[in-house]
């Protein structure tokens, strides 16, 4: 795998909460950001978490593996169970695959594969626009339209959107993982804490600062700080 693929794990059962992280770990180009025992807290963390699918149970208390996959609708998910008779309801709701307990590490491979080419599927398939919750209502933003993303200032878990026509749109509720995971990769970057930028708009940058090709009240360049945790990544783009 070129690209490190990002999951989290989800069993009631630490044994086998355990060995699945362990097998896991042995498979190159895979990184488990996070494991849970506990389906309501990853329901509560998950937003917080930076992740591309979910490798979870199906009977556990509280919430069943079903109930989780629906709220993580957005992400592929390999259900690891003991039991057979859920198949068909995992294939109903387009799981990616479906393991039996034990797991061998050849077998979570295979699974790691098809997740993989789902990701690439979808990477190869963007479409150029996607809706969103506003301060107005549902919105359809296309890509091309967006020039740079900001935490809002009212609100922090909003995020005001600065477009090409001199606009701008307040979303409503949503995480800088989330818009990253909607955008297209290879179009946007987060430069800092509080903001994601469309390479479009780069003119010049130094090791701290971006010049950008906008321009404000006074016709002078817009300036943007790179944030110390965001110069790898944000260089990367342009080697």
């Amino acid at each position: 795998m070129e690209k490190v693929l990002k999951c989290i794990l989800l069993d009631d059962e630490l044994p086998s909460l355990r060995f699945l992280k362990m097998l896991c770990e042995q498979i190159p180009g895979l990184e488990v950001v996070r494991a849970f025992n506990d389906p309501g807290v990853l329901l509560n963390e998950y937003k917080s978490l930076d992740f591309d699918f979910c490798i979870l149970d199906i009977e556990m208390p509280q919430f069943n593996g079903f109930d989780i996959a629906k709220v993580l609708e957005d992400y592929p998910i390999v259900f690891s169970t003991a039991y057979k008779q859920y198949a068909s309801d995992a294939f109903d709701i387009n799981a990616v695959d479906y393991m039996r307990k034990p797991i061998s590490l050849s077998r979570l491979q295979q699974a790691i594969l098809k997740v993989e080419q789902v990701i690439n599927n979808r990477q190869t398939d963007i479409s150029p626009f996607a809706q969103f919750n506003t301060n107005k209502g549902k919105a359809i933003l296309y890509f091309n339209q967006i020039d740079y993303i900001q935490i809002a200032e009212v609100d922090s878990r909003d995020k005001t959107v600065f477009l090409s026509d001199g606009s701008s749109i307040l979303l409503k509720n949503i995480s800088f993982d989330k818009l990253l995971s909607i955008l297209p990769e290879q179009d946007f970057i987060r430069i800092s804490k509080k903001e994601i930028i469309a390479l479009k708009i780069v003119k010049f940058f130094s090791a701290d600062i971006i010049t950008s090709n906008l321009l404000d009240e006074q016709e002078s360049a817009i300036l943007f700080s790179l944030g110390e945790s965001y110069k790898k990544s944000f260089l990367e783009k342009f080697v």
